[in-house]
């Protein structure tokens, strides 16, 4: 089954919080009622985002700054909306990505600290009007999600340290959770914030709840977000 024009959701939060278990749960509830989704990632989620991915979560970029950095990021995201979501969401298809656009606002903007014209103009170029219907932002303590990702890190089957951001100061992950708060206050109608402390099945089940409401409002005519370019 798919929708009449597609349905975009994102999952944003900090390390650790949970999004790509609750992307999977989400995923096989969509699929087991006949939904067609297609799952994807920030950075990546496209052959040329994939290969800035490495780039930029090894370190790689960090000697060049974090206004390469942000151009970087900016580069994957359209690549990956012109390979993999526009084209989902043409087909009628439900995207569910892990980050995209307030990452960038929340790591290269506000524990960036790039001016806000930049980010702006970055944003712009980078998806037009593509935004999301909806975002999930999985609100956790930073100090517990740090602790989830190395534990996820140290049980990978190629042991995986650490990636760029993950190895920053608790202060600035804080920060960045503080960020992903202040967006959701601001843009509450395409925004909802879920609690990422609770059992995983209870916040799968609010997930559910809330994007099937988003449906159930397209549906009936309530397009909300549905911004296309």
């Amino acid at each position: 089954m798919t929708t009449a024009r597609g349905l975009f959701v994102t999952f944003e939060g900090g390390e650790g919080a949970g999004k790509s278990t609750q992307i999977r749960l989400l995923t096989e509830a969509l699929r087991a009622d006949g939904h067609t989704v297609v799952t994807t990632r920030e950075p990546g989620g496209s052959a040329g985002a994939e290969a800035l991915r490495h780039v930029l979560l090894s370190g790689a970029a960090e000697p060049f700054g974090v206004r390469m950095e942000a151009l970087l990021f900016a580069a994957a995201r359209a690549d990956h909306l012109d390979c993999v979501i526009r084209p989902a969401l043409a087909r009628g298809e439900i995207v569910l990505c892990d980050r995209f656009v307030d990452s960038s606002r929340v790591y290269q903007g506000v524990t960036g600290n790039i001016e806000p014209p930049l980010m702006a103009a970055l944003e712009r170029v980078s998806i037009g009007s593509t935004m999301p219907d909806v975002t999930l932002v999985l609100d956790l303590a930073a100090d517990e999600g740090l602790q989830r990702a190395r534990r996820r890190a140290g049980a990978s089957a190629e042991g995986a340290s650490p990636d760029r951001f993950e190895k920053e100061k608790l202060e600035i992950h804080e920060k960045r959770r503080q960020g992903f708060l202040d967006i959701a206050a601001r843009e509450p109608e395409r925004c909802r914030v879920v609690d990422g402390s609770l059992d995983v099945e209870d916040i799968a089940r609010d997930i559910l709840s809330e994007v099937t409401r988003v449906m159930a409002g397209r549906a009936s005519g309530d397009s909300g977000q549905a911004a296309r370019s």
